[in-house]
């Protein structure tokens, strides 16, 4: 999963999220994307996942966040997922790298970790250069309305099961 851009910055650091960084996280979060991110379905996914902490990582520049991504687990079907969401950037650090980072960490943590997939709700020319396609994730169901082509997954495993069905608690 090699992308091009920007170079972060040379102080940037990615460290497993912490419990104790919550109230910075979510200040981030709102700063990313404002109150309307709790009416989104992403938001309807997370609230029947199991968070996964040790596949959730947050940027640093120094002492100070700017980026985070988190991973759930999750089933499509019947087979257990990681869903990727939300990453967010400050906004002063867009367009440095500091998102491609995230995903790529966060991805390859699921896979070292043995995980099937990655599938989540988001921009398909951005994420399709990490490899994710609507195709693979075309006929899960999410928990509310969504357009469909938003919807990306990424295989991690070569025999992984196709994604299919409604998602639900894993």
């Amino acid at each position: 999963m090699s992308v091009d851009f920007c170079p972060p910055p040379p102080s940037l650091t990615l460290k497993n999220e912490q419990l104790a960084w919550s109230d910075r996280i979510e200040g981030l979060l709102d700063r990313a994307f404002g109150p309307g991110r709790f009416v989104k379905v992403s938001e309807r996914v997370r609230e029947i996942a199991e968070f996964a902490p040790e596949l959730s990582f947050c940027a640093f520049d120094g002492e100070t966040l700017v980026g985070v991504v988190r991973m759930w687990r999750v089933k499509a079907g019947g087979e257990t997922v990681v869903f990727l969401g939300p990453l967010a950037v400050d906004p002063d650090q867009q367009s440095a790298g500091v998102g491609g980072l995230l995903v790529e960490k966060a991805c390859a943590a699921a896979k070292a970790a043995g995980e099937a997939w990655v599938v989540l709700v988001g921009d398909a020319p951005y994420f399709q250069r990490f490899g994710f396609t609507a195709a693979d994730a075309a006929a899960i169901r999410l928990p509310g309305p969504v357009d469909q082509t938003r919807v990306q997954a990424l295989k991690l495993r070569a025999d992984a099961a196709p994604l299919a069905g409604p998602m639900s608690r894993a």
